[in-house]
């Protein structure tokens, strides 16, 4: 049993992943000077996340021109997964076992979309990474958000996507 004050009879984040057919990538390394997480206090600010899988982007360009808008969902999805990786480390950084049931809440994401600035569903981009959140955390993974479009993003990435998250 997690030490975590949140455990309880139901599923944990990571069985619930699997239950969705999901696994937690390796976390990806940063792209340039920068690290992947920061604690602070409770705090875990997470780097932005790109849409990786085994190492490479799933897909790149403008959102809808080049990227559809459900393969740019699926990019918010994998950016959340590569983010929830990064989070169960930064768990075991502060000295905590449970893992991702050490998530007291999703505080904030913020998800920016690369775009032309005729697009206006980028709320519709970013409930790729809440919806995901809802479905493995329940009402922890209810969060305050930003959807916002970009003319490009980090290596012609679609989709990006940046957390707080509370843990305990």
């Amino acid at each position: 049993m997690s030490n975590s004050p949140h455990a309880s009879n139901s599923a944990s984040p990571e069985s619930r992943l699997a239950a969705l057919g999901l696994v937690l990538p390796t976390p990806p390394k940063p792209v340039a000077a920068y690290i992947p997480f920061r604690l602070s206090g409770r705090h875990v600010y997470v780097a932005g996340q790109i849409p990786f899988r085994d190492g490479t982007l799933i897909a790149t360009g403008a959102v809808p021109s080049v990227v559809p808008v459900p393969l740019a969902v699926e990019c918010a999805r994998q950016c959340t997964l590569n983010g929830l990786a990064i989070i169960r480390d930064a768990v075991a950084a502060a000295g905590l076992e449970g893992g991702l049931a050490r998530v007291v809440q999703f505080v904030r994401l913020g998800v920016f979309v690369a775009c032309g600035p005729e697009f206006a569903d980028h709320p519709k981009v970013a409930n790729g990474a809440s919806e995901l959140l809802v479905e493995v955390f329940g009402d922890r993974g209810r969060h305050a958000r930003a959807a916002v479009g970009a003319p490009s993003l980090p290596l012609g990435a679609p989709v990006e996507v940046e957390f707080v998250v509370e843990i305990g």
